[in-house]
């Protein structure tokens, strides 16, 4: 348990806010399974002001479920990124998050995302600006990677800069930029990091399993762990951690949260956009990747995959999950010993 401002988030465990994928009905599951804290998908400060129907999908959460609801934004212009945080709290925002970390050239060029690990001087500027936007009415957070690349590792200026500035809590990717998402992240800048800033430290990167998030924060001291690739086809992995022991569900609880999970997507998204003719096959194309991820670790899951992505229609794509998992598949993952029990509550006091 930690507190981001005046919210405690327990347990200390949160879903990574990723492009694509941190849409409102994957985030209701993450916290119904147990995690602390579930972001949006980054969104441009710029387009807010438009309030378009893109953004507008960005901004929808669950008010029941989403508590608190943690909003993230980028951008690089001070009076651009002040304004989106006041219109993020219209939106209902109870915390705000800046994404310093995103690698992507199509961000990073317009000096946002990562491109300001290069300058933690106007990194911090806009921290104070969003701060007297909102009156510190709702806590700032941002997330940062270690630095630009391997010659530029400046994660302990830029997290002092930040802190300097009146950030409430600070993620960091221990990944550059450079590495995208590729070679292995340092967990031990995690520690460094931790060891220099008195606000909560959330770490970042790596994560693939239960185990992991506790050995990280074992290994680095982190006030709290954020799950991304972790957390894809698997959002047990909240349940395992609230819990402490492994948690493995039968092929029909998976069945039924893949299809939960399908029909929300669609309904999400015709919500959103009911004027088009082709929305349930724009939706159900766009949960493929889902689709790939939940039927990851099962038996002969390759022909599953082949088979769905050639479908784009609610009926086939429940048919073939009904086909995959009561009669031609089976599940080949098993439960650990007793023994690889995980105890969160030991690891994080």
């Amino acid at each position: 348990m930690f507190h981001i401002g005046p919210h405690r988030i327990d347990p200390p465990f949160l879903l990574a806010p990723m492009a694509g994928v941190s849409e409102m009905p994957f985030r209701v599951l993450a916290f119904e399974f147990g995690a602390g804290l579930a972001t949006t998908e980054l969104i441009s400060a710029k387009g807010l002001a438009h309030r378009n129907k893109r953004t507008e999908q960005y901004l929808t959460f669950n008010k029941e479920i989403e508590r608190p609801y943690s909003l993230q934004l980028f951008g690089g212009e001070e009076t651009a990124m002040a304004n989106a945080a006041a219109l993020a709290v219209e939106a209902g925002a109870q915390i705000i998050d800046v994404n310093m970390g995103c690698p992507v050239k199509k961000v990073t060029q317009t000096g946002a995302g990562s491109a300001l690990l290069c300058d933690p001087k106007r990194a911090a500027s806009l921290i104070v600006a969003m701060r007297k936007a909102v009156q510190d009415t709702v806590p700032i957070t941002a997330k940062i990677r270690t630095g630009w690349d391997e010659h530029h590792i400046n994660c302990i200026e830029m997290g002092k800069a930040l802190e300097d500035a009146g950030c409430a809590a600070l993620a960091m990717h221990a990944r550059s930029r450079a590495q995208g998402y590729s070679g292995k992240a340092d967990w031990s800048l995690i520690g460094d990091l931790k060891d220099a800033l008195k606000i909560p430290v959330i770490g970042n990167g790596d994560v693939v399993t239960a185990q992991d998030a506790i050995l990280m924060q074992q290994q680095t001291g982190c006030d709290a762990v954020m799950i991304g690739r972790g957390a894809l086809g698997n959002p047990w992995i909240f349940r395992e951690l609230k819990e402490g022991k492994k948690y493995v569900p039968s092929l029909l609880e998976r069945k039924n949260l893949v299809l939960r999970h399908l029909r929300e997507h669609i309904r999400f998204h015709s919500q959103l956009d009911d004027t088009r003719d082709d929305i349930e096959q724009r939706a159900v194309r766009s949960f493929r990747t889902h689709l790939v991820w939940y039927s990851r670790g099962l038996k002969d899951a390759s022909f599953f995959r082949e088979r769905v992505m050639h479908l784009d229609t609610l009926a086939t794509v429940e048919q073939a999950l009904h086909d995959f998992f009561d009669t031609t598949y089976v599940d080949i993952r098993k439960s650990l010993p007793e023994s690889d029990a995980i105890d969160y509550r030991q690891a994080f006091g």
